[in-house]
């Protein structure tokens, strides 16, 4: 099952049939344990929509719901941020943070700096190398249940995190900074491990990078990361965990103004942005 934020109201896809659920406030619907209960109880009560109902699609984040996201949980991953901070000794960082048992973990947007598909993002103009990192994303309750799962976009300043560790914030938390969508992919099971993360990069029309990975490289699993990321913090209203990117262009790629980037995951769709 899938859930939609639109201007309309909450959209609800079961079996190729779309329900509106307009006097549902999104925020509140996802923020509950028995979320999947709730709206296969719902669309019981519903009318089958038309089939154009999910074409201005929101943010799928609620306007106080904290975007987090954690770093360095694929091996990809902690070789790129060694390669890109090595010149400011900063590579062993990384190495340290994947064999260790606290993951990296921190604050990445509020929901005004999140776009939706269809949306816009953004590279720093004080940075000179960006990357899209696509990212599982998981969607928590305020009592840490993971009820679903989303499509990430966590972009990031290569230059700015590579040039010093210390600089993390800057390198991800910007306007136009992340994005998600197109939906929330409801379900009360684990993900299959062989699910694959799809990033495609069009530059001009034509490809100009393309790579896959699957899920099951993670090195931790996403319950772990909600572990660490509720340590010692609360989430009233739930909130949103990128769980990292196992995709990472070589030194040689740089975003830039007017590239579309398509990232999709198996069995939850596909977000697509161009860059501003």
């Amino acid at each position: 099952m899938k859930l939609y934020n639109t201007r309309d109201g909450i959209v609800i896809e079961k079996d190729g049939q779309q329900y509106l659920a307009s006097t549902e406030q999104w925020e509140t619907f996802i923020n509950n344990d028995d979320v999947l209960q709730k709206a296969t109880a719902l669309i019981r009560q519903l009318s089958p929509a038309s089939s154009n109902s999910i074409n201005e699609t929101l943010a799928p984040i609620g306007s106080r719901q904290e975007l987090w996201a954690c770093g360095v949980t694929y091996f990809r991953s902690m070789v790129g941020r060694q390669e890109e901070s090595k010149a400011a000794g900063g590579a062993d960082f990384y190495a340290k943070v994947y064999e260790a048992e606290r993951p990296e973990c921190f604050f990445k947007s509020t929901p005004s700096r999140v776009t939706g598909n269809g949306g816009f993002v953004r590279i720093r103009k004080d940075s000179t190398w960006d990357v899209p990192e696509p990212e599982l994303t998981l969607v928590v309750t305020s009592s840490g249940k993971i009820i679903g799962y989303t499509i990430g976009n966590d972009m990031s300043s290569r230059s700015i995190e590579g040039e010093n560790p210390l600089y993390l914030p800057q390198a991800k938390t910007y306007d136009g900074c992340a994005a998600l969508g197109p939906c929330v992919y409801l379900t009360d099971q684990p993900l299959d491990p062989a699910t694959n993360i799809h990033l495609t990069i069009k530059r001009g029309g034509a490809t100009a990078f393309n790579a896959s990975i699957a899920i099951s490289q993670m090195k931790r699993t996403p319950e772990e990361l909600v572990s660490f990321v509720f340590r010692e913090c609360s989430f009233p209203h739930g909130c949103l965990i990128m769980t990292g990117t196992g995709i990472v262009p070589g030194s040689d790629f740089t975003l830039k103004s007017g590239d579309e980037i398509a990232i999709a995951i198996d069995g939850i769709g596909e977000l697509v942005n161009k860059v501003e």
